[in-house]
């Protein structure tokens, strides 16, 4: 029989490009096997201008119990943990990076690097407003993502339109983020980079083989692997 953690709460941090229905179903699979699970949405960070990681932190620690906390983060919601960390204090027993970008130990990361600025700066309007994450791929690929109809008209439909410079921000990496104990969960390439980095660092790394959505279409399995990568060994 699975051990419970119901004492720990797991912080599904999605990415701000999507919506919070990106970690629903696997919350909700949690809670049905006795995990507490909140899904804090971060989808009107832009709202305001830059500086924009602050709304993120302040998103997340507003949406959390007061209860130890395993923060996993999706996507480019990864650049962000280290400072959701801090804002949450020592309630963080465990971090773990979800097909999501390791940021440095410290210093400074850009959530777009600059080999794909040009393909943003192509897409941004002249108000410098980027469509929706969805609508920046060939309809086939948003498909395989998103197999199930009603589900990719939801995704689609709770996107936000982020400004470019949301892109090209600079958010700040305070050392000492990755003290507790940190893993990888990765899906398909181009994370298998990022896998390969987590490894470098002595992280525990797990793949369940899918798209870059895939805790959508596969919550158990999800659910599965971030439960064992979220216990000590």
């Amino acid at each position: 029989m699975e051990t419970t953690l119901i004492e720990k709460t797991f912080v599904l941090v999605h990415s701000p490009s999507v919506g919070p229905s990106t970690w629903t179903p696997v919350a909700e699979s949690l809670q049905r096997r006795g995990h507490a699970a909140v899904v804090p949405e971060v989808t009107g960070i832009s709202v305001g201008g830059p500086p924009y990681w602050p709304r993120v932190v302040a998103a997340v620690r507003d949406a959390t119990p007061d209860t130890p906390v395993v923060l996993v983060g999706h996507s480019n919601a990864g650049f962000f943990l280290p400072l959701i960390k801090e804002g949450l204090g020592d309630r963080v027993v465990a971090c773990v990076f979800a097909d999501a970008h390791i940021p440095p130990r410290d210093g400074l990361i850009k959530v777009a690097d600059d080999g794909f600025l040009p393909f943003l700066h192509d897409l941004a309007g002249p108000d410098g407003v980027l469509p929706r994450w969805t609508d920046w791929w060939d309809e086939e690929d948003v498909v395989a993502m998103l197999p199930d109809p009603a589900v990719r008209v939801r995704v689609a439909g709770e996107q936000p339109r982020l400004p470019l410079d949301y892109y090209t921000q600079s958010i700040p990496v305070p050392a000492g983020w990755d003290e507790v104990r940190c893993s990888c969960l990765w899906f398909g390439p181009p994370y298998d980079k990022v896998a390969e980095e987590a490894h470098r660092r002595g992280w525990p790394v797990t793949r369940v083989p899918g798209n870059h959505l895939h805790q959508i279409v596969d919550p158990e399995g999800v659910t599965d692997a971030l439960l064992k990568l979220s216990r000590k060994s």
